[in-house]
């Protein structure tokens, strides 16, 4: 189960990973520059408030899980 609990753990960097990058790529950087100020306040939103705090939970539960923090010897 503990093997199991470590490659999740790379599973939920990667998609970590992959969320900040279509988050910055698809959702921020374009409603940023569509020129509309609702768009430009939702794309401020997005790439520097909801990115850092979806992206950074996912990937420190994600090191934790790899390193065994949650093991049951713990």
């Amino acid at each position: 189960m503990n093997g199991l609990k470590k490659i999740l753990g790379i599973v939920w960097i990667i998609i970590a990973l992959a969320v900040a990058y279509l988050g910055i790529t698809v959702m921020g950087v374009p409603k940023i520059t569509s020129g509309k100020q609702e768009d430009l306040v939702f794309g401020i939103i997005i790439l520097f408030i909801l990115v850092p705090i979806v992206s950074g939970g996912m990937a420190i539960f994600g090191y934790y899980s790899l390193i065994g923090e949650y093991s049951e010897e713990k």
